[in-house]
This record gives C-alpha cells, sequence and structure tokens, in this order.
C-alpha cells in the first residue's frame, strides 16, 4: 500500500484533490446587503449570524475551499490534512449553540492526555529516557510532575487555578468590540452617552478579576520566564508551558508580553473543558464546512473561485461594493474584510480614498511571523525512545497529544529564537507535532498515519537546512524510520494566502497591537475611514483565530 501511495505522490506532485462543499449551488447576484471578502472560519460564521439577522449576505472565496486557514485536503492521495491549522479550541460556545453546529457535522475528538515532552538524555539503568505527559487527570499529572519536582508537583493546580481565574475574568472582552474612544470623546452628548455602553464589559472584567487585576496585569505584560520561574523549579515543566507562551508569535519566553500568549491559548474551551484542544474529524475543514453548511441552512450565498480585485467606491467615498478580477462588479451596502489589514487597505483599497497618513500607519503593523508548518504522510506511528511502542504496533496515549520536542529547557527555546533572529532556522527549533489520525480514523489509510509539525523559529526565507535539522531532531528523540514518504512545507502559514509575509494571527499579538490599538487605534472598532468598509478578520480584536 505505502509504495502504491508513494508512486502516486511522484506521478501526481503535491496538488489538491478534494473540494468537498466549497461551491454554492446558487448565482452570484449583482446586488447584496453586505459583501464578505474571504471565506475564513471566522467570516463564515460572521455570514451565518448576518443572515440570520435578515441581511442578504454574499460570501466570495478566492480560493477553491472554504475556511482559510482551516481546511481539510487531500494533499498527497489517501491523507487528509490540515492544511495550516491543526487544533480547535477558543470557538466561543455560544456559537456552537447559535449555529448549531454538531448538527450541521462538526465532530470533535477530545485528547486525554494532551501534552507529551520526551526528554533528549540517556536512560538510568536500562530504563528510557524520562517524559513529561499533562492532563485531565490531575493526579496522574501530579505523578508526572513528580519525576522532575515534587514542590512543582504539589503547587501545579494551584497554577491551573490561577490561569483561570485570569482567563475567564477576560470573556466579556472577547465578546465585544473595544471601548469606542470617539464615542466617548466626540459628537452629540446623545452618542456620549449611548457609547457609554461600550464600557460595560471592560467593567465587567474588572470586576471579576478583583483583587487579582495586579497578577493579571503582571501576566499579560512580563515575560513568561518570570512568572514560571516564580511558580516552577523544573525546567521540563516550564519550558513545556512556555510553549504555549511563543506559538506563533515572534517572540520568547523572556521576552515582555509573551505571558499574554500564554493566557491567548488557555482562554477557550471546548465541550465546555476550559482550555481544551481537540481535533475535528477529517481536519480543520470540517469547522468551516460545518459553519458553512449553517450558513446556508439560513439562505446564505457562499462562493469559491472568486477573486476580488478590489473595493468599489462611490462619489461619496464610501463602500459600494466588490470588483472581481474577471470584472464583474457586485454591489452592497457594506463590505466586511477578512484579509488582513495591509491587503485590505493596501490591495484591495483604492489608495486616493484612504488618508496618507493611515496609509502609512497600516505599513508599521508588525506582522513577523516564525513559523513554518510541515504536513506529512507516515506508513507507521513514530517510535519515542521515552515511550516506546508497544508490540502490537497501537498508539500509545502519548501519540494523540500536543508533542513538544526541543523543549527540555528555556534555554534550548531561547537559543532557536535567538537563532531565528540572526535570519537562519534554528538548529533545535521548537516544534509542536501532531498525530490526528490516532483518534480520528478519516484521515489516513490503515496503517498509516498524518502527522503534523509546526516549527520555530524560521526566518521568512527558508534556506535548505531546515528539513535535515528537523529530521536530525527526530532522530535523537525517535527510532525515525516511521516510513516518511511524502512532505508539504507551508513556509510562514499565510505565505500561500497572500504571497507575503504573515502572521497567524493576521498581525502580531504584541501589547502594542491588543485592544484597543487592534489594528490601529484608529480602526480598533472595526471600522475603516471608507464609510461602510469593515474589517472583520484576526487582525482586529479580539485576535482569535479559533485553533492553532
Amino acid at each position: 500500500m505505502a509504495a502504491a501511495v508513494r508512486a502516486g505522490c511522484a506521478h501526481r506532485g503535491f496538488i489538491s484533490v478534494t473540494r468537498r462543499g466549497s461551491h454554492s449551488s446558487t448565482a452570484l447576484k449583482p446586488q447584496y446587503d453586505v459583501i464578505v471578502i474571504g471565506a475564513g472560519r471566522l467570516q463564515t460564521f460572521i455570514h451565518a449570524y448576518l443572515q440570520k439577522g435578515g441581511l442578504k449576505t454574499a460570501v466570495l472565496e478566492r480560493r477553491h475551499v472554504l475556511g482559510g486557514a482551516a481546511v481539510s485536503e487531500e494533499i498527497i492521495p489517501g491523507f487528509h490534512f490540515s492544511r495550516a491549522s491543526y487544533l480547535l479550541s477558543l470557538l466561543r460556545p455560544h456559537i456552537y449553540q447559535d449555529l448549531e453546529l454538531k448538527k450541521h457535522g462538526l465532530k470533535v475528538y477530545m485528547r486525554d492526555p494532551y501534552s507529551f515532552t520526551p526528554m533528549l538524555e540517556d536512560g538510568v539503568r536500562g530504563r528510557p529516557p524520562r517524559s513529561l505527559t499533562l492532563g485531565a487527570d490531575l493526579a496522574k499529572t501530579q505523578q508526572e510532575i513528580g519525576k522532575f519536582s515534587e514542590k512543582d508537583a504539589k503547587v501545579y493546580p494551584d497554577f491551573l487555578s490561577y490561569l483561570e481565574r485570569l482567563a475567564c475574568a477576560i470573556h466579556p472582552l472577547l465578546d465585544a468590540p473595544p471601548i469606542d474612544i470617539p464615542g466617548l470623546t466626540q459628537g452629540s452628548l446623545r452618542k456620549k452617552i449611548s457609547a457609554l455602553r461600550s464600557l460595560k464589559p471592560l467593567v465587567k472584567s474588572g470586576l471579576k478579576l478583583g483583587k487579582n487585576i495586579p497578577d493579571f496585569y503582571e501576566l499579560v505584560t512580563a515575560p513568561v520566564m518570570k512568572v514560571l520561574n516564580r511558580w516552577f523549579e523544573s525546567e521540563p515543566l516550564r519550558a513545556t508551558l512556555a510553549t504555549d507562551s511563543v506559538i506563533g508569535a515572534n517572540t520568547s519566553p523572556n521576552n515582555p508580553g509573551s505571558g499574554y500568549v500564554l493566557l491567548h491559548h488557555v482562554m477557550g474551551e471546548l465541550e465546555k473543558e476550559k482550555g481544551a484542544w481537540g481535533y475535528v474529524e477529517g481536519g480543520m475543514g470540517g469547522v468551516s464546512e460545518s459553519i458553512a453548511r449553517s450558513a446556508r441552512s439560513l439562505g446564505a450565498d457562499l462562493f469559491t473561485n472568486r477573486d476580488v480585485k478590489q473595493v468599489l467606491i462611490g462619489q461619496d467615498g464610501s463602500a459600494k461594493g466588490i470588483v472581481l478580477t474577471d470584472g464583474t462588479e457586485v454591489h452592497s451596502k457594506v463590505v466586511l474584510s477578512n484579509a488582513t489589514p495591509y491587503i485590505t487597505f493596501k490591495q484591495l483599497t483604492p489608495q486616493d480614498a484612504l488618508p496618507e497618513a493611515f496609509i502609512t500607519a497600516v505599513d508599521q503593523i508588525d506582522y513577523t511571523s516564525p513559523v513554518t508548518k510541515i504536513n506529512v504522510a507516515v506508513d507507521k506511528l513514530p517510535n519515542f525512545l521515552a515511550a516506546p511502542n508497544s508490540a502490537d504496533g497501537k498508539p500509545g496515549p502519548h501519540h494523540q497529544c500536543s508533542i513538544h520536542l526541543n523543549c527540555e529547557s528555556m534555554e534550548v527555546l531561547e537559543e532557536a529564537y535567538r537563532e531565528g533572529q540572526q535570519g537562519y532556522p534554528s538548529s533545535r527549533p521548537m516544534i509542536e507535532m501532531t498525530i490526528p489520525s490516532v483518534l480520528d480514523p478519516t484521515l489516513a489509510p490503515p496503517g498509516c498515519h498524518v502527522v503534523s509539525l509546526f516549527i520555530q523559529f524560521t526566518p521568512y526565507l527558508l534556506e535548505g537546512r531546515l528539513i535535515q535539522n528537523l529530521i536530525t531532531d527526530f532522530d535523537f528523540y525517535s527510532e525515525v524510520n516511521c516510513g516518511i514518504f511524502a512532505r508539504r512545507i507551508i513556509p510562514n502559514i499565510h505565505y500561500m494566502h497572500f504571497f507575503m509575509p504573515q502572521n497567524i494571527f493576521h498581525g502580531s499579538m504584541s501589547l502594542d497591537q491588543l485592544y484597543l490599538a487592534r489594528p490601529l487605534p484608529s480602526v480598533a472598532d472595526y471600522r475603516s475611514p471608507v464609510k461602510g468598509l469593515y474589517l472583520c478578520g484576526s487582525g482586529s480584536h479580539p485576535g482569535l483565530c479559533l485553533n492553532k
């Protein structure tokens, strides 16, 4: 079987061969109430809500498949990959319920345990190297941590409670726009009074934080290393937890603000389990497809292979619709853009419709990305030295986890970051490895698996040594002869969509690009300088991309 798949890959190349559920059966109408540019998973559910509210809405996607980064594609014959994103969380519970996503086919596989960090060390007295496994069973997790520090095992439950208190307190901010500063400071008294309502979520969060406000302030502004060093003494635990403070971000645990990235990744929930991340059946495209089915059931129009060239601007300076690359004009009262702020304002919006100072500010938005995603097809499971496979070859509990390689210590993470900043791939990159086919049999042929490698730190311009570094790392951690017969590299994740260096959050999650300043202070309320043109992607508040 493996030989046949290899032959198929060699013959057909790494082209996408699936287009499941991506096309609309209706014709594109000349007039809509709202046009949404880009069919990312965020925008598809925005579309569903608009349609539910009685607004006739059309979503126009450039590619052949809906979902943006959350798509499933048969990149290699017989193997279905989550092309870019690979784990689900942060999808707000009320969206699940409002759009009836389970009814429309969304199925999630919960992971327990959820984190596995093998050590790069020699075993003692014939034993395998140590590893750290974290899961929902607190007693088992404490036992795992106790292999490295009894003190850390004891305080770990308190640390989880600390994070949950802070994460839960800011939930009101995730479900509401930022404070309406222009409304509070400009216009009539009636408008100012109306704008006072925008303060309610902030006040609610402040009241929920209460005496924890200083802890919250410290976590979002401090280097996460400072916070973790105060809680824990064992390097494997600190480094494993620190991965969530840097994943997808061009930062290190020693940089101010990295604590917020950690909080960002624990503030979600899945199947009512706080902070949980899971696999979606069929890959991450299952999320987008279920939302699309919900939207269509409400009468929405979703179109693929519709490449928007420009936003149409009327004589009064407001947005009037869009024009496609084939010259087709579609008119609307409102245009929502899921593209990054850069693409929206530098490529899709006529430059003479925007103030020069605003264009200059858009040029300064930070999109730096340290990430490379590699999708790999294998014909057997990796056999980790720290957790050898069973004789029958069946997956162990650790295979369903996020597997952290090169995460034995904070110094290893720091060195990987420093090398990336110097312009070349890290010699020991931070790797988050997942094998979703362990829980989801729909992704690969029997006995085979799909493997996702989320890698940091790599500069935008890749050097050939990246793959060699990865293979060397696998040699160290496992018996790597797991039949790697095909791979697909996606540098900097969103490169495949926009042909420029991009960030998985549509802009760095740094303190200067959050909340009131996301993506810029002047457009933090989603409104652009062009009347009727709004941002609706991850580049605007709250910056949630729903998934890794």
